[in-house]
Order: structure tokens, then sequence, then C-alpha cells
């Protein structure tokens, strides 16, 4: 027997008979023992409780899988019962909100994330251990727990078609583009690190989430006060870009969200105990042309000609061995440069690319959520006109935002506004983004260890001392603002390191992807002859009821001089896609199949047919049929209604509805008062009656008016 442990409980014993005269030693001896047998009986819990180590990690998930579903259920319930009240941090939320996969696979990293943090808290770490669980745990429990929360599925390579037809296109979701990798790029796949992340407790939390954890002895600047102290300007101090148009920004926009969107959380309400983060200040956790006209006409602007040449280069063909997957630092940081160069004002103007007599420059807090503008206002075209002929805000060291977007972000009567600068900062953090330096060393550029290194960097010394005031120590500051406040390289938008970022990831997105517009085995040569006549301006012509533009779209130019009429605009003939498939005797062309349709494909000199069924409906047959010369090699496939209903392992509703298979869908259906959430799939007390009870109580109502109408009558006669 353990030494301190049979000594512990002979005193115990012992003191037992002397109850009465020992009662205050017998209770200190039993506190001292705990000290020593409490740990045994921890380690030992397996065997008093009949656990092994792998089913207790197995309750704890499904815990959290309870809480993480619980606090989904309670954000939902709150927007019920708030649908008339929009605050801009729920138009922000339902502006984002992601489709049922994306979903699904952000409910379930919550899950996941949640159970490593209770692991941590109730099993394996003790308080002072810097080691992260994951580390801890062996590969067999974090595949358990990948699989229990839901994230193994979409951790795993999908199944990739083998059709001419996945070989001559990509997919919708990317995925497939690297047969190697076929998750490398794809849609709903996690965004790449490019430097291991910085987490205050090693899993979640972001820099500066507790004010008494120091960096370099100082602690994090609250980022609102960088917002006020460094980044905020008055819509008055605009510097307007010389050489650039506003469409410039906007085309930015467009692709950053394109590329680098990320799904908003689940949940509102933080998991620990259901608090609303919008109501707490508590630290609670909860196209082808389109790569033309990016790759050569806007990335070229905003690196400058020396950057690109040395980050991007010229393209050299498909590299199966690049990841072009997104990354943080791109994604959260190094992109969202553009944020310095939206004008705080919306300008419309007329036919004469002049100011509009009825139509004036509205500023930005004006138009967010407001489409019904482009409809009693003139239509898209005004707005169009000011973003050709109108110059974009150019990034000034003293002039990053203006107060439209770090005042009024989505401005709704008096319920409050949102900030961007700031928004943007505790982006960086909760995604777990090292400090500027860090990232300068990533792009072998040097470390700026002092005021006057990092005046190298930043002209403007009055910007650099309100930035150490805050932060104290070079290393400790946000990598977006050290990114944006840096000098503008010689004909570029961008200073060094953001140059070195964004060039990085534009070059992965290019030599990564197996169908990018200038590999050989794409195109013909013939059809790249036309991709290359592709520009923005002509898309405006195209889609717009403009007949001038300016050659250059992201060139700022003046009426009439500098714009030049559509008609004289390159576009693209099709003639060069034109396809002609023969119909010989063999095999003609079968039927069309119900519920599904057929698409044709060439495929070593054969004709081939590759079949899809419409959503809710599954393909039973060959999914791609070729011509041979004894006909179809396979008959036709047909589509089969999928009851979703019956899938047990992922359910399509939740507990709380019944769900009612339907002819290529499905219904979750919810008992009076509970109404569907807003994922479509969850019932929720909507907080009234059940109409029922409405009918029974007007009837009840009724019943008792009649019969007191018939005794007061039946009185009044006696």
């Amino acid at each position: 027997m353990n030494f301190p442990l049979f000594v512990c409980m002979f005193l115990f014993i012992y003191s037992n008979f002397r109850m009465k005269t020992l009662v205050v030693l017998g209770i200190t001896l039993i506190l001292a023992c705990t000290e020593v047998f409490f740990p045994f009986i921890w380690r030992g819990k397996d065997l008093f409780w009949g656990k092994t180590e792998k089913s207790h990690v197995l309750s704890i998930v499904e815990e959290s899988k309870l809480m993480v579903d619980n606090a989904i259920y309670n954000t939902m319930k709150r927007n019920v019962r708030k649908r008339e009240v929009n605050s801009p941090a729920q138009l922000l939320s339902f502006s984002k909100l992601p489709e049922p996969t994306s979903r699904a696979i952000s409910q379930a990293a919550e899950v996941m994330e949640a159970a490593i943090q209770a692991i941590k808290r109730k099993i394996y770490l003790k308080p002072k251990q810097s080691q992260p669980p994951t580390d801890v745990l062996s590969e067999d429990l974090l595949n358990t727990i990948a699989n229990i929360s839901g994230c193994l599925p979409y951790m795993l390579p999908p199944k990739c078609p083998n059709t001419c037809l996945a070989n001559k296109y990509r997919l919708i979701t990317g995925a497939c583009n690297n047969r190697d990798h076929p998750r490398w790029g794809a849609a709903n796949t996690a965004l790449a690190r490019w430097l291991p992340p910085v987490y205050e407790d090693g899993i979640s939390q972001p820099r500066g989430w507790n004010h008494n954890f120091l960096y370099n002895g100082f602690p994090l600047p609250l980022v609102r006060e960088v917002t006020r102290q460094v980044i905020q300007v008055s819509n008055e101090a605009v510097t307007e870009d010389d050489q650039y148009s506003d469409l410039l920004m906007v085309w930015g926009q467009y692709i950053d969200h394109d590329i680098a969107f990320t799904p908003q959380s689940t949940s509102k309400a933080a998991f620990w105990g259901g608090i609303d983060c919008q109501l707490t200040c508590e630290n609670q956790n909860p196209c082808f042309p389109i790569q033309i006209i990016t790759m050569r006409d806007y990335i070229p602007k905003i690196l400058g000609p020396e950057a690109f040449q040395q980050y991007v280069g010229f393209y050299e063909g498909y590299d199966a061995t690049v990841d072009p997957t997104v990354s943080n630092v791109f994604s959260t940081a190094a992109f969202r440069f553009g944020h310095a160069t939206i004008h705080p004002l919306v300008r419309r103007l007329d036919d004469g690319f002049q100011e509009h007599p009825d139509l004036p420059s509205l500023h930005l807090h004006e138009v967010f959520f407001s489409p019904w503008r482009l409809i009693r206002e003139g239509g898209l075209d005004p707005v169009v006109r000011g973003l050709l002929a109108r110059s974009a805000k150019l990034q000034v060291q003293d002039q990053l935002m203006n107060e439209e977007l770090t005042e009024k972000l989505f401005v709704l009567s008096n319920s409050g506004t949102l900030d961007l600068a700031s928004l943007n900062l505790q982006r960086g953090r909760d995604h777990g983004l090292p400090g500027y330096n860090e990232w300068r060393e990533f792009c072998s550029l040097p470390r700026l260890e002092s005021q006057v290194d990092l005046n190298t960097a930043i002209a403007n010394r009055s910007v650099i001392e309100k930035i150490m005031n805050l932060y104290k120590h070079p290393d400790n500051i946000d990598v977006w603002l050290g990114g944006l406040a840096e000098n503008l390289l010689p004909k570029a938008r961008t200073g060094r390191l953001f140059a070195c970022i964004i060039g990085k990831q534009m070059k992965a997105l290019r030599d990564g992807d197996r169908f990018w517009w200038e590999n050989r085995h794409v195109f013909t040569e013939a059809q790249r002859h036309e991709l290359e006549k592709h520009s923005l301006s002509r898309i405006i012509c195209d889609n717009t009821g403009l007949t001038r533009v300016p050659i250059d779209a992201f060139q700022v130019g003046k009426f009439p001089q500098d714009f030049e009429s559509c008609e004289n605009i390159p576009h693209i003939s099709l003639e060069a896609w034109r396809e002609t498939f023969h119909q010989d005797d063999k095999c003609g062309f079968p039927d069309k199949v119900d519920n599904g349709d057929f698409v044709h494909c060439d495929e070593s000199g054969k004709r081939a047919l590759v079949y899809s069924c419409h959503h809710g409906y599954e393909l039973q047959g060959q999914e791609q049929i070729t011509c041979t010369d004894r006909g179809w090699d396979f008959q036709p496939p047909i589509c089969k209604d999928i009851n979703e209903c019956k899938d047990l392992m992922h359910p399509p509703c939740h507990p709380s509805a019944e769900c009612k298979n339907t002819k290529g869908s499905f219904q979750c259906l919810c008992t009076d008062p509970y109404v569907l959430g807003e994922d479509e799939r969850t019932c929720v007390d909507s907080g009234r009656l059940p109409k029922a009870s409405i009918i029974s109580i007007t009837l009840g109502a009724v019943l008792i008016g009649g019969l007191a109408a018939l005794t007061w009558l039946a009185i009044c006669r006696w």
C-alpha cells in the first residue's frame, strides 16, 4: 500500500476512538489526507467510475454538442422575437448567413473547439501547463472527437468525378482541382496558415483577451482605442487618388468577398451560460474573365511593377505541388488594405459625367442596406459613372479610414453602429495572426525593433508616436495596422509587407489552379487570343446603359477626352468555342432523363454524354456513357428521389422538428406555437399562445358572454 495513504488512514481511524476530544484533529487530518490520496483517486477515476479514457472523452464531446446546440437554439429564438428590431450586428450576421453545408461545417467546428476546451479544463492539462491539448491527446482520440463533432467528413478527401466533363471544367466548389490533394483551394476548407497561430490559451483565445497577459512587458491596446487614436479621421480628411478611379476599390471589395469569404458563426450566444454576446461586455467565447481582369489589370496596380515581378512574375504553367488555399493573413489582414481606399461618398453623375442635378452624392451610411435607391433614384448607371469618373480615396498614413466606416457602419436609426477598423483588428487577433514583425520576417524583411527602425518603413513620425504610445513595442503591433501604415511602394497602392503577402497569395492562386486560363491544356490558342481581348470596360458596355467608357476602367479620366465609344472597345467572339457533334448511325440521342439532364462531351475523339441529377435526386447507373461502334456502351442512368429523412447519421431536421420527405427535397415541420428558425431545420418557441388555445379562449369567452346574456335575460323576464 502507498505509505502516505496508509499513515493517513491509520491516523484517521485512531482519531475516531478519541472523537470527543480530538474532533478538530480528525477534521484536520482528513483535509491533509485529501491532498495525498485525491490525486490517486483522480488518476484512478476510470477504475472507480468504470470509464475508459475514450469513453470519458466521448461523454465530454456529447456534452459539448448539447451546449453548442442550445446556444444556437437560443440565438434563433432571440432572432425570431427581434425580427422587427434589427441591430447593425444582426444585419452583418444575416448578410453572412451561410448556406446549409457551410453552416453544418461551422457548427461542427464549434463543437470540436468546445470539446477541446472542456477536455483541457477537465482532464489533461494543469493550469500552468503550456502544452496544447491537441498535442496531449492520441491521434485515435483526436479522430474520434473529429468524427463525433461532425468535422471528420469535411476533413476527408471528397469523391472526385472521373468524367470528360470533370477533366474540362472546374467544379463550382473548387474541389478536385488538384487530383492529389482534392481539398486544396476548395470551398468550406480551413484557411491556410503560413505561420503558427498565436492564442493566449493555446486554442482560441485571441491576443489581448486577458488584460493581465503581457507582451514584451505590456498589455495589448483595445482595438477601439487603436481606431480612435491612429486610424479614424473625419469624412472631410480625404486625399483623392490622381491615378485610379473608385472602381479600383470596388473591384478589390468584389474579389475579396469572392475568394476570402468566411461563414458567420452559427451562434451569437456564448456557449458558457447562453449569454447574448450583443448584450454583454463579458469576455465570453462564443470564372475566367474575373481571372484575367484581376491578375492582368488589377493586381499590378496594387503591388506596383517591381513587387509584381518579384512575388508573382510570369506564368510558367500549372504546378500540382502548389497549394492555392487562401491564407489567414491574406484574408483577414493584407487584402483588407482596400478599406483605407474607400471614399466616404457615393458619387452619382449624369449622362455628361457631371454632378447629377437630381441625384446628389450620398454618404456611405445612407446607402447601406438601401437597394431601393437603385430602383427609385435613377438606377445603376449614375453610380457606375461616378465609379469611372471620380477618384478613389488615396491611402495616406494619417488619413487611413473615415468616419463613415469607423462610426457609421450599418447605421440604423438609434440602434447603434459598427466600426470596420476595430472589426479588422479584432478579426486578425481572432484568427491567431502573429504580430507585425513576425510577418516582416516571414517576407524576408528586416524586423523593426525601435521607433527609429519604424521610421524606415513609416515616414510619418506622428503616426509612429501614436502607434508606439499604444503598443509600447514594435513586436506588439497588429499586422493589419503595421502593413496598412507602411510607405507605398513606387507606382503601387500597398507597402512592402502587404505587397509580399498579396503577391504570394495571388501567385499560389494562379499556379495552383489546374484550370487557369493561360494553362495550354485548358483552352486552344484561338480561345486564349479571344480571352485576352476581354476587359472590365467591355463588361460595363455590355451590361449598363453607358455608351462611352475609359479603355482602362481602373484609370481615372476626364470626360469626354479620356473616354472611348463602346463600339471601339474589343469584345470576345464566341466562335472560338463552337463545338460540332456529329451524330452517327450507331448512337442517336437518348430520351431526356426525368429529374436530371445530360451534356455532350468529346473524349479522345468519341462522343460522350455526362449525366447529372437535379438537387434532391441521386444518380443510379453510369454517370458517363460513350458512343462506340456498337452504340452506347451503357444504358442511360435514372434519377431517383433521395429520402433525406431516412439519414439517421446526418438528419436534415433538428430533433425538435418532424421531417417530411417531398419530391426532390424535404420539409421540417413544427407544432404550433413553434416556428422554424433561420436555419429552416429547428423549431423555435415563437413566444405566443398556440392558435388552438387562442381559438379555445375566444370560444370560451363567447360562450361565457352568451350564458351571461341568457342569464340576464332570464332574470329580467322573471
